[in-house]
């Protein structure tokens, strides 16, 4: 019961209370107090919406900084299957062109040409064809109307190619230049030189003429170039001379060569 007369008391005092502050506030006697109470709770006020409108861009900042991150990262993942996918087109585009080049320098119907492709380079090149693709033994592997080198150790699936720079290797040839034609061997010499010997003394040769296959050696074709003149060495009195022949292409640069079957 007396809890009961104390909310009823509670009650009526709050409707007295709320009843005189409404009659003061309309005859303005509350305006100081109301003008003190806003000079005091108005800072804290700013304070709490600037703190508010801070954390907010922070969120936004935050929001943007990872959808950026993720976009920038899609945008990564496309640009890297773009190059892949470019790199790929012009590898075949490259593939193409030295099809088409090989062919007006080599007729395809004088030669029947196999591209391939170079595996390994140790001594001997590795290349990625062999007896399943027709490759026999001592198959003349040419770049353009350029020799590189002669098939050797074929397997069902790779074949090893001698450089004309290997010791092993020994051509019959001659060098063909503006001021006249010379015979000789051409030996390969470790390194990437070969020794055109056994040239007669009376015989022109000179920097700078190449020097191209006899055609002598069975399955190699005459007439395919087998490299530059770099230096001629002769002694009076002697009957041969000898000149030093460098390679116009390096088989380790080229991706692929074309057999001649």
């Amino acid at each position: 019961m007396k809890i009961i007369l104390l909310d009823f008391k509670l009650f009526i005092i709050l409707i007295i209370s709320s009843i005189l502050l409404f009659i003061f506030d309309n005859f303005g006697l509350l305006n100081f107090p109301k003008s003190l109470l806003q000079s005091l709770t108005i800072p804290v006020q700013y304070g709490l919406y600037k703190n508010s409108t801070n954390f907010k861009k922070q969120f936004t900042f935050i929001i943007e900084a990872r959808k950026a991150a993720l976009e920038n990262n899609a945008l990564k993942q496309q640009l890297a299957l773009i190059s892949a996918e470019n790199a790929t087109l012009q590898k075949k585009i490259k593939d193409t062109e030295d099809l088409v080049d090989q062919y007006n320098k080599l007729n395809p119907q004088t030669f029947d040409l196999l591209p391939a492709r170079v595996l390994g380079v140790e001594r001997y090149v590795i290349l990625d064809k062999g007896l399943n693709d027709g490759v026999k033994e001592s198959q003349a592997v040419v770049y353009k109307d350029n020799y590189l080198g002669q098939t050797k150790n074929v397997t069902p699936k790779t074949s090893q190619v001698v450089l004309a720079t290997d010791p092993e290797s020994k051509i019959a040839v001659f060098s063909q230049g503006s001021y006249g034609r010379a015979k000789g061997i051409l030996i390969g010499q470790f390194g990437s030189e070969m020794l055109m010997d056994k040239i007669l003394h009376e015989e022109v040769v000179n920097v700078g003429d190449l020097v191209y296959s006899e055609g002598t050696e069975g399955k190699l074709p005459k007439g395919l170039v087998m490299g530059k003149v770099i230096q001629v060495m002769e002694r009076q009195n002697e009957i041969f001379k000898q000149a030093k022949v460098e390679p116009i292409f390096k088989l380790i640069d080229l991706d692929t060569v074309f057999l001649i079957k």
